[in-house]
C-alpha cells in the first residue's frame, strides 16, 4: 500500500507543467504593426461601426468663387480697414518695409526707437490693406503686400532721415518705397529726399533770395548817380585847390 502511495506521488510530482519565459526575439513596430491574420481580418472588417453620412449642403458643389462671393463681409475687418485709410490720409510720411525673419524683442526695440522720433511702426494683413485702399489714390501700393510686411507712420516728413538712421541698424527691415506729402516714392526717391534740407532752412534761403534782389536792384540803379557825385565832388575839390594859392 505504501508503495502504492508513493508511486502516486511520484507521478503527480512528475506531472507538473514547468513554465518557461521566452523574450520575442524582433522589435515590435508600433507605427507599423504586423498585418493580421486572415480570419481575424475578417472579423475585424464585420466588427468596424458603421455611422450614417451627413447630407451635404449645396455649397459643397459650388466653387469657390461662387462661395466666396456669397461669404459676409467680417466686420471687424471694416474696422481695422478704416483704421488703414485713417493712418494714410492724415499721415504725411508713409515707408513701405519688407519684413523678414525677426524676434519680437527685436521688433519691440525697433518699434520703441521709431515711437521717440514721432514714428509709429504698424502691421497689417494683406486683404485689409486691399480693402482699405480699394477705389482709392493708394491703390498702387496693393503688390507691395504680398509677403510679410510692416508699414512706418509719421505726421512730420522731416523725419525721413530719422527714420533711415534708425532703420540702417534692422537688416531685416527693408526698405520698398513710400508716400511723402501724397507723393509715391520710390525707395532711392526717399533716400534723396532724406538727405534735402528742412523745410524751415529752405524757407530762410527763400527768404535771403529774395531780400537781396531789391537790395542788388537799388544799388544799380543808384550806381550812375553815385558815380556822378564822387566825380563832382572830385571837380570840386580840385577847383577849391586852384583857388586857394590865389587868394593868399
Amino acid at each position: 500500500m505504501a508503495t502504492l502511495i508513493q508511486r502516486s506521488l511520484s507521478l503527480a510530482k512528475s506531472s507538473t507543467p514547468a513554465l518557461q519565459f521566452l523574450r520575442f526575439r524582433g522589435k515590435i513596430n508600433i507605427q507599423r504593426p504586423k498585418a493580421p491574420h486572415y480570419e481575424r481580418a475578417r472579423v475585424v472588417a464585420v466588427t468596424q461601426p458603421k455611422y450614417p453620412e451627413l447630407p451635404k449642403a449645396k455649397s459643397c458643389f459650388k466653387t469657390r468663387a461662387e462661395r466666396t462671393q456669397q461669404q459676409q463681409e467680417n466686420p471687424y475687418n471694416e474696422i481695422i480697414a478704416r483704421e488703414v485709410r485713417n493712418w494714410l490720409d492724415h499721415s504725411r510720411l508713409v515707408a513701405f518695409f519688407h519684413l523678414s525673419s525677426i524676434t519680437a524683442d527685436d521688433i519691440f526695440r525697433v518699434r520703441v526707437q521709431l515711437h521717440k522720433q514721432n514714428l509709429h511702426l504698424k502691421s497689417y494683413g494683406s486683404k485689409i490693406i486691399e480693402q482699405a485702399v480699394k477705389n482709392t489714390r493708394y491703390e498702387a501700393i496693393v503688390p507691395l503686400f504680398h509677403s510679410n510686411h510692416c508699414i512706418v507712420f509719421s505726421p512730420d516728413p522731416e523725419k525721413t532721415a530719422a527714420l533711415l538712421r534708425i532703420v540702417r541698424r534692422v537688416p531685416q527691415m527693408v526698405l520698398l518705397g513710400g508716400i511723402v506729402e501724397e507723393t509715391m516714392l520710390s525707395r532711392n526717391q526717399l533716400v534723396a529726399y532724406a538727405q534735402m534740407p528742412g523745410l524751415h532752412a529752405v524757407q530762410a534761403q527763400l527768404v535771403q533770395t529774395l531780400s537781396q534782389a531789391p537790395g542788388h536792384l537799388i544799388q544799380q540803379l543808384q550806381a550812375h548817380q553815385n558815380s556822378f557825385v564822387q566825380v563832382l565832388d572830385v571837380h570840386a575839390k580840385n577847383q577849391m585847390n586852384e583857388e586857394t594859392p590865389k587868394s593868399t
